[in-house]
């Protein structure tokens, strides 16, 4: 059977077969179930196994030196590549500042205004730049910046200040230059007046242009200015506005003040007694979140890091255990508030347990100015959609 497959198969390299596999036993077997090899069995032992022998080897294997080892792509990553030590102190710098949280002193003119017509005047703030004219939103950008210059303290006003108008003005660039600064590749398919045997369109005489100002490629027409105008007042008088509030009333006055406006809806179902606490919950939270983001990143600064000794992968964990204290710190803070509240007697019915909310620190001269100034801002942005065009 040997020879027979060598002179089939001359190429294959065979091993020698054992001489039990090919000569067929001449005594009968003992036990009845007894496997007695043949010529077919021989014959397929030997063809699987010369087809283990063909099976390549593969052998993985680092030297000493490290070549070729699971950690020889991080020699090829910068060190410091993630600038951790600039990340965390910015973090630390821009929340030194208090950032929606209510400023006790100096008392200003907004500290005397009722919470109530505050909320007014968000409002207003909120749907007048998309309803009035390109002055009146520019206006109302000087106008909070000014107001912003003259009740905060400079500390507050400039960090927040520079921050809001650096993203208003790249929100308007973007905007302005890329809202139709491309041409139209599609043509009227109108044919000219000529044609038509109809006199010209007479030129405008007040010299209008539909486009404004050319960078190059790029340029500025009256719809992107109208867009990027619109947005990025909006953004600035959102922030603004929502900073000048929280940082001159306190929580429970913004409290009373959204409760008497959504009183009415409670004859229609609406828990608002649940809805006010929790934003009287939420507007106490927010302190004690980024005093807990600031405290965290001072930590790790203080410790004062040599950077360039970490890889990037340790780098990264640093920044994955800082996100991981603020959360753990954030949920010890809200068990303990859980606990304060469970202490001072509530069971979780908000009718049965009393809030009492107040504004009795407003005055009645700065209310009435409020409103007076309130209502000339509505009637101005109203008339200026009429007047300027």
């Amino acid at each position: 059977m040997y020879a027979q497959v060598l002179h089939t198969h001359p190429s294959s390299k065979l091993p020698c077969p054992s001489p039990l596999l090919l000569v067929r036993p001449l005594t009968t077997p003992i036990f009845k179930h007894q496997f007695t090899p043949n010529s077919r069995t021989q014959l397929y032992f030997l063809h699987h196994h010369c087809q283990k022998l063909r099976k390549p080897l593969i052998r993985c294997a680092a030297n000493s030196e490290g070549v070729g080892g699971s950690r020889n792509w991080e020699k090829w990553v910068p060190r410091d590549f993630l600038a951790a030590d600039k990340i965390f102190r910015w973090i630390s710098e821009a929340t030194s500042s208090p950032i929606a949280q209510y400023i006790s002193s100096p008392t200003t003119f907004l500290h005397s205004v009722d919470p109530r017509i505050k909320l007014a005047w968000l409002l207003v703030l909120v749907v007048l730049p998309a309803r009035s004219h390109i002055s009146v939103r520019f206006g109302l950008v000087i106008f909070l910046a000014s107001l912003s210059m003259l009740m905060q303290p400079k500390q507050v006003w400039m960090d927040q200040l520079g921050r809001v108008t650096l993203l208003s003005g790249i929100l308007f660039i973007m905007l302005g230059l890329g809202t139709d600064s491309a041409p139209s590749l599609v043509f009227s398919r109108t044919p000219p007046p000529s044609v038509l045997g109809l006199p010209n369109l007479p030129t405008s005489l007040d010299g209008y242009s539909y486009v404004v100002m050319k960078f190059g490629p790029l340029q500025l027409t009256r719809k992107g200015l109208s867009t990027a105008s619109t947005s990025a007042c909006l953004t600035f008088v959102i922030f603004q506005s929502a900073s000048l509030c929280l940082t001159s009333t306190t929580p429970e006055q913004l409290a009373f003040a959204l409760q008497w406006f959504i009183h009415p809806l409670k004859h229609l179902g609406l828990p608002v007694a649940e809805v006010i606490l929790t934003l009287l919950l939420s507007l106490r939270f927010i302190s004690l979140v980024f005093d807990e983001v600031r405290n965290v990143a001072l930590g790790i600064v203080s410790r004062r890091i040599n950077w360039q000794l970490l890889t990037t992968m340790e780098t990264v964990d640093v920044f994955f255990t800082y996100i991981r204290r603020i959360f753990k710190n954030i949920f010890r803070h809200s068990e303990q508030i859980s606990q304060a509240m469970i202490v001072r007697g509530f069971r979780g019915d908000c009718d049965s347990h009393k809030i009492f909310l107040s504004a009795d620190t407003s005055s009645a001269m700065a209310n009435i100015i409020s409103l007076l100034c309130l209502f000339g801002l509505v009637g101005a942005a109203t008339m200026s959609k009429y007047l300027l065009l």
